[in-house]
């Protein structure tokens, strides 16, 4: 069966009959003393210049520095086969695009990358392992400066990663920023073990199915991010289970574009196994939310439509937050506007073990958050709190996070700033009496609850 489903894999991006290039007959060595990332270039140059097809990395274990993907080539692991970064430093490319993002102003160094490319895969059931915790943080900012991403996908089109497990990056483990045409399917991601250590992240990219991964990650598991004008759109993510200690599901925190057109169904959220190590999010390990939505730099999400949750832990699960913190994604282009949130669907959703910290739909004076439905939620939730006061400081131009306000006044949702919000459904149950109401509304002309 598995050798059926290797070759099953090999053709995933088109390549069926395509010439194979094996590694081993360009020089590679099965040795994790020696690097093989000179070897793996040529094949995938040879394979490139020769009209295409699929670099074969056979059982075994290869360490290797930066490598080069090119169009029309599928990267294939067989089973048993391991790919190790090299913890070199040395060993890492630093490259700049001409894509202009809030996070391509430096070159950036990463394990595996393309720019431009057409027609990329990497598919198998072998594994990239990034070793990332040999690059220990140097400053707040130096994700993909001194730390490289495993993967990093910028202005490509038809790209397919399919069945291979994702581990250990030296930050974010996977990102494809301004691309065309994206199918991640069936992969694993085990990313703990250093800061920014995010599991996927979806960067201005348009066409995008994700489904059936499994992630566990220190800091954000599925994101979608806007870090230039281009919006996320047309994303379709299904059928995952995800682990986090910061935000499982989150679309934001850079929103310069926005998002629009986005179907997640069939997300199961849980803790993750292994707590030993923490370098973000909520102590304990249950993580800051599960569903978080956020517009703080100008952008615009509408027409998001999310069912069929069920969540695990998360101390306030579910966090919707319009507000203007205003950072630009290049110094000459400030935020000079408020963005929006509207057009939002939340249904079906079951949560338990969750914290007392309680959710919230949040907006800004004048700049509400707007036609937000939330059918069948059930929410089990530690309780055991007395009566909340409504927060005085609205923190406006703070980094969004659910827990930015510590115990909320309703142990089900706070809402302020909104309008036309509509609940219908709602089941809050406190494992302890909790005196707080299931529901706080201020300034939210419009609001229903059934």
């Amino acid at each position: 069966m598995k050798k059926i489903l290797a070759g099953l894999l090999i053709a995933w991006s088109g390549n069926v009959f395509a010439a194979q290039y094996n590694i081993i007959d360009y020089g590679a060595v099965s040795d994790t003393t020696k690097l093989s990332t000179s070897a793996i270039q040529r094949a995938i140059d040879d394979c490139h210049v020769k009209g295409g097809g699929t670099v074969l990395i056979p059982a075994g274990n290869f360490k290797t520095g930066s490598i080069f993907l090119k169009s029309n080539v599928t990267v294939h692991l067989e089973n048993g086969a391991i790919l190790y970064g090299s913890t070199d430093i040395k060993d890492y490319i630093p490259v700049k695009t001409d894509y202009v993002s809030l996070r391509t102003h430096t070159p950036t160094i990463q394990l595996i990358y393309a720019d431009k490319a057409e027609s990329v895969a990497i598919t198998g059931l072998g594994t990239i392992d990034g070793r990332g915790r040999a690059f220990p943080k140097l400053s707040w900012n130096d994700e993909g400066i001194t730390r490289p991403h495993l993967m990093r996908f910028i202005q490509c089109q038809d790209v397919t990663v399919c069945g291979v497990t994702l581990r250990n990056s030296g930050c974010w483990m996977q990102h494809y920023l301004a691309c065309d045409r994206v199918r991640i399917d069936g992969i694993t991601v085990y990313n703990r073990n250093n800061y920014n250590n995010d599991a996927l992240d979806l960067d201005g990219c348009h066409d995008v199915v994700v489904s059936d991964m499994i992630a566990d990650s220190d800091d954000d598991a599925i994101t979608l991010k806007s870090t230039s004008p281009r919006l996320c759109e047309d994303i379709t993510i299904s059928n995952c289970t995800v682990s986090s200690h910061c935000n499982a599901i989150k679309l934001g925190t850079e929103t310069n574009g926005g998002f629009r057109n986005v179907i997640i169904r069939g997300v199961t959220v849980k803790p993750s196994e292994d707590q030993a190590t923490q370098f973000f999010g909520y102590e304990g390990g249950i993580g800051h939310s599960a569903i978080s939505l956020e517009i703080v730099d100008g952008g615009t999400m509408t027409n998001v439509d999310i069912a069929d949750i069920v969540i695990r832990g998360t101390q306030s699960p579910i966090f919707i937050r319009l507000a203007n913190r205003a950072r630009p994604y290049t110094p000459d282009k400030p935020v000079g506007h408020v963005g929006e949130i509207k057009g939002i669907l939340l249904q079906d959703i079951m949560i338990d073990e969750a914290g007392p910290g309680g959710c919230s739909i949040t907006g800004m004076e004048n700049n509400p958050v707007r036609d937000v439905e939330l059918r069948n939620i059930t929410i089990r939730h530690a309780g055991g709190q007395d009566e909340t006061a409504v927060p005085d400081d609205e923190k406006i131009a703070d980094y969004p996070e659910s827990t930015m306000w510590g115990i909320l006044p309703a142990q089900g949702f706070w809402l302020n700033h909104t309008e036309g919000i509509r609940i219908k459904n709602l089941r809050v149950i406190p494992s302890a009496p909790d005196k707080r109401p299931n529901i706080v509304a201020n300034d939210s002309p419009g609001f229903i609850e059934e």
